[in-house]
């Protein structure tokens, strides 16, 4: 099983909401491939958070450790037209980022004491995944249970993020890019996990993930 961990956002296209956020197009992107995902993260509960949570159902993503907080507002993206001028509603406009620009990381910052409870619920796991860049505190809850359930860990970070000491030797760190509009990259780390939970070594899974969209790596010398 892959646990991603991450806040999931809603991308409103013509009131239509769906599943947003690096940690859901991965989650959803792990899914496509017949692995078994859960996702760990925090969103409000109002009605964005109600699509979302259906949309990740569909694509085959579990939530039983997604906490749903009625203190927050879920955040949305609103998907515009080629002119750049749909709509927003006054409801999402504060919390609103338009495609094509940088996207938004999550509902919230993550908790560390709620990662740690989601990751203690979900014990059977072969890769955990903190798809987006995430506080010290929160990287040692992660690192500490994918070493507790002798898992892989993968983490994504930021631009001249530090990363922390205390991680596993094996662990795989992938820059974000400063956006994703079409989600390629989200796609990519997709897959990669899934092939990682498939058994296959880190390499080679990187080379099938990034083949799925006809990339190829760079040359070494």
């Amino acid at each position: 099983m892959i646990v991603v961990i991450g806040s999931p956002v809603g991308r409103d296209h013509e009131g239509l909401i769906s599943a947003a956020g690096p940690a859901s197009r991965m989650a959803l992107a792990a899914a496509r491939t017949g692995r078994t995902v859960q996702l760990v993260g925090r969103t409000g509960d109002d009605p964005v958070a109600d699509a979302v949570v259906l949309d990740l159902g569909r694509g085959g993503v579990g939530h039983v450790a997604l906490l749903r907080d009625p203190a927050l507002v879920t955040l949305t993206e609103q998907v515009t037209d080629e002119d750049g001028d749909a709509p927003v509603s006054a409801d999402a406009e504060a919390a609103t980022i338009a495609a094509g620009s940088e996207t938004p990381t999550g509902g919230s910052d993550l908790d560390p004491a709620d990662v740690d409870l989601g990751l203690r619920y979900l014990t059977d796991f072969q890769v955990v995944l903190l798809a987006e860049p995430s506080r010290p505190d929160v990287v040692s809850v992660v690192a500490e249970a994918a070493r507790w359930a002798e898992a892989r860990l993968v983490l994504v970070v930021g631009a001249g993020d530090v990363v922390p000491d205390d991680l596993p030797a094996d662990v795989i760190i992938l820059e974000a890019p400063p956006a994703d509009p079409d989600d390629a990259f989200a796609e990519m780390v997709g897959a990669f996990v899934a092939a990682l939970d498939g058994g296959i070594e880190p390499d080679a899974a990187f080379q099938t993930s990034i083949a799925r969209d006809g990339w190829t790596g760079a040359a070494r010398d």
